[in-house]
C-alpha cells in the first residue's frame, strides 16, 4: 500500500518513458525545455541520493550559447552539447577535508533540528570513513556523481524530454573552459537534455538489452 501522499505513476507508464528514452544522438535546436520542466529536473538533481548524504558535487547547468560554442572541440566533435537546450556537467568536489563534513552536518541541524553536538558520532564515522581510511576519494566521489545521472535521466524519462549521456568529453578540458578548478571541483561526466531532431535514425531503432534471466540473479530463498 503505498504511504499517504505518495502517488506513483503506474508500472506501464513507467516502464513505457523508461522503453521510449535512448541516448539521443541528435537534438532539435529550435526547442528549449519550459521553465517549469527544467525546475522539475534541477529538483531531481538535488535530490539525488549519496553515500552518508554528503552530496559532495556541483551540477553546472550550461545553457549560454557561447559557453556551449565551446564544447565540441572538447567533446570529440560531438554536437549534442551545441544542439541540445542544456547541458549539465557532473562535477565533484576537489580534496574533501573535514570542512564539508562540518558544513553538511550544519545543513541537518539546519534542516532537521537538534544540534552539531548530537551528531558527533556521524560526524567522527565520516571522517573516519572518508579521510583516514586511504580511501580514494576521487573514485568516491565519481561513483555519487553516477548516482544523480541515472536519477537525472529517469527523471527527464517521466517528463518526455530527452537526453544523452556523455563520457567522450575531456574532462580537464571542460574544467578550463568553466573555471572549475577555482571553485574546487573537477568535472566528471556531462549529460545533455532536450528534445530529439526528427530525423535522428537512433529514435527508431529496437532497444538492444539482455534477457532478465541474464543478468538478474534472484536470491530468494526459495
Amino acid at each position: 500500500m503505498p504511504l499517504q501522499g505518495h502517488e506513483p505513476v503506474s508500472h506501464e507508464t513507467a516502464l513505457k518513458q523508461l522503453q521510449w528514452r535512448y541516448a539521443t544522438k541528435k537534438f532539435d535546436a529550435t526547442q528549449a525545455i519550459s521553465a517549469a520542466d527544467w525546475s522539475t529536473l534541477e529538483q531531481a538533481l538535488i535530490l539525488s541520493p549519496s553515500s552518508f548524504g554528503l552530496q559532495p558535487w556541483k551540477f553546472v547547468v550550461i545553457t549560454d550559447p557561447a559557453t556551449k560554442a565551446k564544447l565540441p572541440p572538447i567533446s570529440w566533435g560531438q554536437t549534442q552539447v551545441v544542439e541540445a537546450s542544456h547541458v549539465v556537467v557532473f562535477a565533484i568536489k576537489r580534496n574533501l577535508s573535514e570542512a564539508d563534513i562540518d558544513q553538511y552536518l550544519a545543513r541537518i541541524v539546519e534542516v532537521r533540528g537538534g544540534s552539531v553536538e548530537a551528531l558527533a558520532g556521524f560526524r567522527g564515522m565520516m571522517v573516519s570513513s572518508l579521510l583516514k581510511s586511504g580511501m580514494n576519494l576521487t573514485h568516491w566521489a565519481s561513483l555519487q556523481a553516477y548516482i544523480a545521472l541515472g536519477q537525472f535521466m529517469a527523471t527527464a524519462a517521466m517528463l518526455g524530454i530527452d537526453t544523452c549521456p556523455m563520457e567522450g568529453i575531456q574532462p580537464a578540458k571542460y574544467d578550463e573552459v568553466l573555471d572549475l578548478q577555482s571553485l574546487g571541483y573537477q568535472t566528471v561526466v556531462a549529460c545533455v537534455a532536450g528534445y530529439r531532431a526528427p530525423d535522428d535514425k537512433y529514435a527508431a531503432m529496437p532497444k538492444v538489452r539482455f534477457t532478465a534471466d541474464d543478468v538478474v540473479l534472484r536470491v530468494d530463498g526459495k
